[in-house]
């Protein structure tokens, strides 16, 4: 089997155009949420501070820290498709991961920013709540609950950790949104029907919601260290792939494989046994054949490290 430098160059061609197509698909769901960010950011901004919302500005604020992630997940989704050069032999696609780790730093820092202004609200009883502020913190529910479906369909489907990362960052945003509703919404009713105590609505559905932020920030930091430390991927992801590499023909045995996450894509190494009597030519065919069935069934691997080692019938 043999490849010529015309075959190779249209394969090159094939994998630069889908490359732009991820990346073009990428970098608009992300600008939809950069936009969508600095929009929501004001408007929560003005209308809290008008009609006196604590909940509503800090909510705004924590949007604001999020313009600053889709920033950060612009950048690094466009850097993270650029091709291998001489120093980066491997690619750049843990740009993008360390823009995911980045963005679990800005989501951490605002959730505990949102549970001192819950605390504080809690200690110093606003006044009176307004009917504006509820339609607006609904609106944001609404609009951030399209953004988390929308943004995590597309960073699964191009396998983009960044684009996932940002997904989670709509759904606490979700999540802050919904306690500022819940909140606001139960001290409303408190004010309108006259019931004491209403104003703790609002900074205990804070706390929880900045809670469960916390979470995510440490699920999403934890799971982008791990792929920047270079741990293997998943068994159930090396199971598959070890099944990809017996189908091809002649070999015998798997002696090792390995995987690391590189990004948006996977890196393997694989050391596989072959017949002794087979000739040097015969074993690359087997090495190149297990590469290509490799990249065939996972569109997500990039590159394929084949070792091959001998085999003979007493190693059975």
């Amino acid at each position: 089997m043999v490849i010529s430098f015309c075959d190779m160059e249209r394969v090159e061609n094939k994998s630069y155009k889908l490359e732009r197509f991820f990346l073009d698909a990428r970098m608009f769901a992300a600008w939809v949420g950069l936009i969508s960010n600095v929009l929501l950011s004001g408007i929560k901004i003005v209308i809290g501070s008008l009609f006196r919302s604590p909940s509503l500005v800090a909510d705004g604020i924590n949007n604001g820290a999020d313009i600053l992630a889709s920033v950060v997940s612009l950048g690094s989704m466009k850097a993270s498709v650029q091709p291998a050069d001489q120093e980066h032999p491997y690619g750049h696609g843990k740009i993008e991961v360390i823009a995911s780790f980045l963005i679990s730093i800005f989501l951490g820092i605002a959730a505990i920013v949102m549970i001192k202004e819950s605390v504080e609200a809690m200690l110093q009883p606003t006044a009176s709540f307004h009917g504006v502020t509820l339609i607006v913190a609904l609106v944001s529910f609404v609009w951030k609950l399209f953004l988390y479906h929308y943004t995590v369909r597309i960073g699964k489907a191009l396998n983009s950790k960044g684009l996932v990362a940002t997904a989670y960052d709509h759904f606490a945003d979700m999540m802050a949104s919904l306690a500022v509703v819940a909140g606001i919404g139960f001290s409303w009713l408190c004010e309108l029907f006259e019931i004491p105590g209403g104003f703790l609505g609002d900074p205990i559905a804070g706390i929880i919601v900045s809670l469960i932020i916390c979470w995510i920030a440490y699920k999403m930091g934890m799971d982008s260290f791990h792929i920047l430390i270079e741990r293997n991927v998943s068994q159930s992801a090396l199971a598959a792939y070890r099944e990809s590499v017996l189908k091809v023909p002649h070999v015998k045995r798997i002696d090792r494989i390995r995987a690391r996450d590189h990004g948006h894509y996977v890196l393997i190494d694989v050391r596989v046994s072959v017949p002794a009597e087979l000739t040097v030519q015969e074993g690359h065919d087997i090495a190149r054949e297990i590469k290509h069935q490799l990249m065939d069934d996972y569109k997500e691997i990039k590159e394929v490290l084949v070792h091959v080692n001998p085999w003979y019938d007493h190693d059975q």
